[in-house]
């Protein structure tokens, strides 16, 4: 079965741009990014978009339809009526470079300031030993395709560009959850304390757990819930441990008075 479908999709720059209106054919089983790549070869070859794998695998080809921060290879045509205008953005979160794709390098920036996972001191990877039951939600956590649908949508990010230099989003504090979590870590000999960065670098107060972030997920990561909810207890839990206030309240004081 094909049709004509009624396309809106926004065409620009940096600098401002506007929807532009197409008429497309549309086949049964197509895709939205089945569509655009119609429109690159007849109506608008200059269109830009970003993608890769056309299987929900790369992450690439994320955009607004319709207002919902989605994946355009996995959104199907099916899904709307044929007589509804489909509308395609680009994610708003991010700046705009050219029609749909957008300059994402704050998720990448924000990604190299967490520290990697820090191997347990005298083993080898060949000797490291897990239980299933251990690795569980971590690897829940693996899954995500760095999309940055989560980061698009949290409002944290969307709607205050100011919260970017001190808020990490929902991708990214999944991450210190997913090391702070994984039963080899060994950050803390280290020196490093993923609980108290994550509330003092990576902005994990600013999440008020709306859960936005998980409904976009392609990948179907129950972020809130099994990542965001968990770190704020494991923070909260340590700062308002008394054992643990009163040792970092001793080691303060020892610190100050050595440098006296």
């Amino acid at each position: 079965m094909t049709y004509q479908a009624h396309f809106k999709v926004w065409r620009g720059d940096k600098d401002g741009g506007r929807l532009v209106d197409y008429e497309v054919e549309v086949n049964e089983g197509e895709v939205v990014l089945d569509i655009i790549h119609r429109l690159q070869a007849t109506a608008a070859p200059d269109l830009a978009v970003r993608w890769n794998c056309k299987a929900g695998k790369c992450g690439s080809c994320s955009a607004e339809v319709n207002g919902r921060p989605r994946l355009m290879c996995m959104t199907r045509m099916s899904v709307f009526e044929q007589a509804e205008i489909v509308t395609v953005t680009p994610m708003r979160a991010f700046p705009v470079v050219r029609d749909l794709v957008t300059d994402v390098s704050y998720n990448y920036a924000t990604a190299r300031a967490i520290p990697a996972f820090v191997p347990p001191p005298g083993l080898k990877p060949s000797e490291y030993r897990m239980r299933q039951e251990d690795v569980d939600r971590v690897q829940e956590f693996r899954k995500c395709i760095e999309c940055f649908l989560c980061q698009n949508t949290c409002h944290v990010v969307r709607d205050h560009e100011e919260n970017k230099a001190v808020f990490a989003g929902p991708r990214f504090l999944m991450r210190v959850a997913e090391l702070d979590m994984h039963p080899l870590d060994a950050a803390a000999e280290a020196g490093i304390d993923r609980k108290r960065a994550a509330q003092e670098q990576h902005g994990l107060g600013y999440c008020n757990i709306t859960k936005c972030c998980t409904e976009v997920c392609p990948e179907h990561i129950k972020i809130t819930d099994n990542a965001l909810i968990p770190l704020k207890e494991r923070v909260v839990d340590r700062s308002y441990d008394p054992l643990v206030w009163l040792g970092d309240k001793i080691l303060r004081r020892r610190g100050n008075t050595e440098r006296h």
